[in-house]
């Protein structure tokens, strides 16, 4: 029997009756029930939200008044301050050095992995002095901003935050006429750099301007120079489900023998689910495959306006339970082997401790056991939720709320915009150093494409991923509710392999770290290089890619702290994939059972048809 709960027809949405696009007083999904809000107050709030790119103004204008008068009241600290700054005013004579010796200056003070001031035209005058006085002023905001008795953290890390991005913003690396190397640049080119920089801005704004001596498309970019189904996300499958918000795709086996227990992903529905099956040699879903497991994938419905009153609970019953169900009745049934990434870790998360509480039969009793649960850089715990959570507060969620009002979804780009803002150096900074002032390109790849390909949240389920995760921690405290019950992590069971990554700006690996102390499910926990995405597209032979790793005879009976985690942890060279299939195989059934074949059903071969929606 097919289970498929649509938007209108839910547990959670059975007999309501309500208009949720009714334009005289649109529903807001801020409070514990849906409220009513003026149409004006959500009209001239989502206006402000345009002017503004979603940040609340009222939410920044607090967080410096608070750090303002706290300041304002600490002697101590504004003596600190002052002998920092006469510290720096000591050292200026220094940066004369290269203008009276006629030598370059010693090695700069730079940040480690700051390499806006690598290039060595830096170390002569006047560009190391004005380099050093803007990484003084750096130092000295850094300063400023923290450890100011009485602010809030959160107001302290967006006055730290902001103060960050003003100065990168300022940063002389930025500016032709202050940048040795663009200077040097455009005397060895007569200026072509400047001019391949202007259409490189031309085209990334859908102009076209052809550079005088270079070949039509020699530095253009194609939207998507990776296409799905041709270059990425090509292992051999077929959709065997399909529903209004999922394509549920298996794939086809290359042993002959293959482990008893079937593997579901859930990726993440911010993002289309082929990051995991890119180009073949880095394809997570392929390695699977070769190594004898049975591979489920889930393919997200890109939504559109129509479904702005898709919730949690719909992403959960016809998304995560459904593609379970229906992986159950082609498996007989078998334990699942299930895996998450990133928000698609955390709705696993939710249906692990569901389906282990004791009002799972309400509503599961046709899914199959879950046999292990694997987190991919996915938090279940949002007290640290890293920088992300500098646009989480309530005047902030209003803002963003209001930003979806009129739409009725968030968009790929305004999602993109706030994550280039975490890394605002290299992503926005840099990126217009590098393309438009010395007319450089980088060479498209497979991770860049799928990065360029976005996608869009339903209204509803945004504002209650906000709410009740990050603003409110329900699901690590407690009461994030499933069909009218909370949900505990703590009464998860299964065998759990957990993943961070080291540089991760979306999922801190601490926070994820913090699934320890939620459930006492036996954990392995594994810390890979490089961040949220990159660190999980770690396939054996990529070069310079390691992961932190406790052996089994190292771990102690008690809870760990992060730090001392790392301190213990044992370090390997090469990819986590193969840690993780080793640890998959000893967690399933011992003899293993002739390959299945992929059901004939009539709905298409892989990668379907959601994942081509725009």
């Amino acid at each position: 029997m097919k289970t498929d709960y649509s938007p209108a027809t839910t547990p959670q949405q059975a007999g309501q009756k309500k208009n949720y696009a009714s334009p005289a007083r649109p529903l807001c999904y801020l409070g514990d029930d849906e409220a009513e809000v003026h149409p004006l107050d959500m009209a001239l709030q989502n206006h402000i939200a345009k002017l503004t790119g979603g940040i609340s103004p009222a939410s920044v204008a607090l967080a410096w008044m608070d750090w303002g008068m706290h300041i304002a009241v600490s002697p101590g600290k504004q003596l600190e301050l002052s002998n920092l700054l006469q510290k720096q005013i000591a050292s200026w004579p220094q940066f004369l050095a290269p203008a009276l010796t006629g030598k370059p200056a010693e090695t700069a003070m730079n940040a480690a992995g700051d390499s806006r001031f690598a290039d060595a035209g830096w170390a002569n005058w006047p560009f190391n002095a004005m380099s050093q006085y803007f990484l003084q002023r750096q130092e000295f905001w850094q300063h400023a901003t923290k450890g100011v008795r009485g602010v809030t953290a959160h107001h302290e890390n967006v006055v730290n935050f902001m103060s960050r991005q003003l100065l990168d913003m300022m940063s002389p690396s930025n500016f032709p006429l202050l940048n040795p190397e663009v200077i040097a640049t455009t005397r060895a080119t007569g200026a072509k750099n400047l001019m391949t920089g202007a259409a490189h801005w031309m085209q990334d704004n859908g102009l076209e301007f052809q550079v005088p001596g270079v070949e039509a498309g020699e530095h253009k970019t194609e939207q998507l120079a990776y296409q799905p189904g041709r270059d990425v996300a090509v292992t051999e499958g077929k959709v065997v489900f399909r529903n209004h918000l999922i394509e549920l795709i298996q794939y086809a086996p290359q042993t002959t023998k293959v482990y008893a227990e079937p593997v579901l992903i859930v990726p993440s529905w911010i993002m289309k689910y082929y990051i995991l099956d890119l180009s073949p040699h880095n394809s997570m879903v392929r390695f699977l495959v070769s190594q004898g497991h049975t591979v489920f994938m889930i393919s997200w419905k890109n939504p559109g306006k129509e479904d702005r009153d898709l919730g949690m609970q719909d992403y959960l019953d016809s998304g995560l339970f459904a593609a379970l169900g229906e992986v159950g009745k082609l498996t007989q049934h078998k334990a699942v082997h299930t895996v998450g990434y990133c928000l698609g870790g955390t709705l696993l998360g939710i249906a692990a401790a569901a389906l282990a509480s004791d009002h799972a039969r309400e509503y599961a009793h046709h899914l199959p056991p879950v046999q292990t649960v694997n987190l991919l850089a996915a938090q279940t715990d949002f007290s640290e939720p890293g920088e992300l959570g500098l646009f989480i507060d309530e005047s902030q969620i209003a803002m963003l709320d209001a930003q979806m009002w009129e739409q009725g979804y968030l968009t790929g780009e305004q999602m993109t915009g706030s994550f280039q803002l975490l890394n605002s150096r290299d992503l926005i900074w840099s990126k217009i150093m590098r393309e438009y002032q010395l007319g450089t390109r980088n060479s498209p790849n497979d991770l860049m494409s799928w990065n360029a390909d976005t996608t869009r949240m339903p209204y509803r389920m945004h504002s209650e991923y906000l709410k009740h995760l990050f603003l409110h921690n329900d699901l690590a405290e407690g009461r994030y509710e499933v069909h009218g019950h909370a949900v505990a992590l703590n009464n998860i069971h299964a065998p759990m392999y957990v993943v961070g990554t080291a540089r991760d700006h979306v999922s801190p690996w601490r926070s994820v770290y913090k699934i320890h102390v939620l459930t006492d499910a036996p954990i392995d926990f594994v810390l890979a290089s490089g961040g949220h995405n990159a660190g999980i597209v770690s396939e054996p032979g990529h070069a310079h890619r390691s992961f932190q790793h406790l052996p089994s005879d190292q771990r102690g009976q008690s809870f760990q702290q992060a730090e001392d985690w790392v301190k213990a942890a044992t370090t390997e060279t090469g990819s986590w994939w193969i840690h993780w299939q080793a640890w998959l195989a000893r967690h399933s059934s011992s003899t293993q059972v002739k390959a299945r074949v992929v059901s004939d059903k009539e709905l298409g071969v892989a990668p379907g048809s959601y994942v081509f929606e725009k």
